[in-house]
């Protein structure tokens, strides 16, 4: 025992546990709720004052091949599709055994979860694979939403629960994904969504009164009350604004953790393990300096992400031996972001999912120009903003609309008809000009420049056609596009003014660059051998992804999944001799 062990154990209060989670997102929740499940007791920490993560303020949506829900809607897949697929998305960084540890046990934790607790799931059948044309890319079946959910089954933990990101909601309401959003863009086109949307504000309006915040849980405010109420269930015990400082090892083995708790170190004795789940690095300026390209000095980048990820999982893991790997292409899930100015004067920023493939929407660079395919993934769309930003200080590129499209669709943070845009246009967040020549001057772009783009798209867009880049050519395009444009479900001219313009910048919805683990979630040391007793998920972990983007729900999925595998992994319920040998042997041939 390390001379500071000893000193910890006998100097601070103890408290004895078989798992210490870190973090209360969905891999900190899933590998708790795993693990308790198998008979463990479980304590969670969390050094926030509420729980959730980035989870809570996320789309909720996770990419898992080969689930028992894609099957019972009749979709199933060609064998070994998705690992090809997998395979073509991480290039360089394919991790065959923990790729395999993912396929196999992703269908797993979904079944486990929707059968044993109070997790449940909806998949749309048609929602693509973000670049569906690849191999082994899939038109539908593998990314699933969170079921919405009713909050009131939290009790007095609703209080602790993260809000949705406020950008992302309409009267602080969170949207589900699909169809609700569908019915809201539709409220004064249809009786059927003008009924549908006035029911669901009225029931919103009664439960703020009542409760103090909509109790329809939906998206990752969803799933992160849904896990909540899981582990509820089994008793686990979660302590909130408890901190942890110090990992402590003993004879090499990780053996718990200094966790501050009202402001006094304890000592937490964790038989089986700490699982660290901190939501990785957005917030940790130094690293992004080191990580990210585009923010040589860590600040040139505007993520949403809760402010409290700012890497405390990566340096505790490193403080033992642990270390990052660097090289991956991409260190986050790139997004184009919009920094707005909330009602209280905070900032507040804006994350640019749909948007970009509504028809009647293009992106242009500080020359006036477009430069990609703006229906693309997002985080496709940064890195040809990145690219068509080579040589320049600051990275940006501005979303031009005509009136039409902006009352229609809505931009960013401002929502379509009947929603007033004035207080936009006044903090000087949404730029107006009556003619493109006016627009081109309030965003400092070349007049002649900008109105020979938008000359030219509409030459070709009047037909649905957009033969520079291809706009509506892919699946993924169409789907976020609008399916009962003519033509194309995301083009449209751009010629009825005014027009507006919105400036995009980088951010992320969650760091791609993490601890180097294995199948089993083990943390490993520079020789690539496990920490015995350390374990990473989520976030904290290295991508799976290979620095890339193949679906929605990409970090989701694998943080359900890997949760899943470290509290069986914990409990002792090892199930990856067999895929640890199949990968090996895939690996040889």
């Amino acid at each position: 025992m390390s001379e500071i062990a000893m000193s910890v154990s006998k100097e601070l209060p103890k408290i004895e546990c078989d798992v210490l989670v870190v973090g209360t997102g969905a891999s900190g929740m899933s590998t708790a709720v795993t693990a308790a499940h198998r008979g463990l007791k479980v304590l969670v920490v969390e050094k926030e004052p509420i729980y959730g993560g980035t989870t809570a303020r996320s789309g909720g949506w996770l990419w898992i091949p080969n689930t028992h829900i894609a099957k019972e809607l009749g979709i199933h897949e060609p064998a070994g599709s998705a690992r090809t697929y997998l395979e073509h998305e991480a290039t360089t960084h394919f991790d065959p055994a923990r790729v395999d540890a993912f396929l196999e046990n992703g269908p797993k934790a979904v079944e486990f979860f929707t059968s044993k607790t109070a997790v449940q799931f909806d998949m749309p059948p048609v929602f693509p694979d973000y670049h569906a044309e690849a191999p082994g890319g899939q038109p539908g079946g593998r990314s699933m939403v969170t079921r919405p959910f009713d909050g009131r089954e939290l009790g007095p933990r609703i209080k602790q629960l993260g809000r949705a990101l406020p950008e992302l909601t309409v009267f602080g309401m969170m949207l589900g994904s699909g169809k609700e959003i569908w019915h809201f863009m539709r409220a004064f086109k249809s009786i059927e969504s003008f009924i549908y949307v006035a029911k669901r504000l009225t029931r919103h309006f009664f439960d703020v009164v009542r409760y103090g915040r909509g109790m329809t849980l939906t998206n990752g405010n969803a799933l992160a009350g849904r896990l909540a109420k899981s582990a509820m269930d089994l008793g686990i015990e979660v302590w909130l604004k408890s901190p942890v400082k110090k990992l402590i090892m003993e004879d090499q083995v990780i053996v718990g953790a200094v966790v501050e708790r009202d402001g006094v170190p304890t000592f937490i004795k964790a038989h089986r393990g700490v699982v660290l789940a901190t939501g990785g690095f957005p917030h940790d300026i130094e690293r992004r300096a080191k990580h990210f390209r585009h923010a040589p000095t860590g600040h040139e980048h505007y993520t949403p992400s809760p402010e409290a990820n700012v890497g405390d999982g990566l340096r505790l893991a490193e403080s033992v031996g642990g270390w990052v790997d660097d090289t991956i292409p991409h260190a986050a899930a790139w997004v184009p972001t919009s920094v707005t100015t909330r009602k209280d004067g905070t900032k507040g920023v804006m994350p640019h999912f749909i948007d970009r493939a509504k028809p009647g929407v293009i992106a242009v660079t500080r020359q006036g120009k477009r430069f990609t395919n703006e229906g693309n993934s997002y985080h496709d769309f940064v890195q040809d903003m990145v690219k068509a930003n080579a040589g320049q200080k600051d990275i940006f590129s501005w979303l031009i609309c005509d009136h039409r499209t902006l009352r229609n669709y809505g931009l960013g943070c401002v929502a379509p008809n009947p929603m007033p845009i004035g207080r936009h246009l006044r903090s000087g967040y949404l730029k107006r000009g009556a003619t493109v020549a006016e627009l081109a001057k309030a965003i400092d772009v070349d007049a002649g420049a900008l109105q020979a783009t938008i000359t030219e798209f509409n030459l070709h867009a009047v037909k649905g056609e957009d033969p520079a880049f291809g706009k509506g050519s892919k699946a993924y395009n169409r789907y976020q596009g609008d399916a009962q444009n003519p033509h194309n479900p995301c083009v449209a001219p751009i010629e009825t003014g005014p027009y507006y313009a919105i400036k995009l910048v980088i951010g992320d919805i969650g760091t791609f660059a993490g601890l180097v683990t294995d199948a089993r979630t083990r943390v490993l040391d520079a020789n690539k051998n496990p920490i015995p007793g350390l374990y990473a998920v989520g976030n904290d972990a290295a991508s799976i992804m290979g620095g890339n983007y193949p679906g929605a729900g990409i970090t989701l999925g694998p943080a359900l999944t890997f949760g899943y595998i470290a509290g069986n992994e914990v409990s002792g319920n090892n199930q990856f001799a067999s895929t640890e040998a199949k990968s090996g042997a895939q690996s040889a041939a």
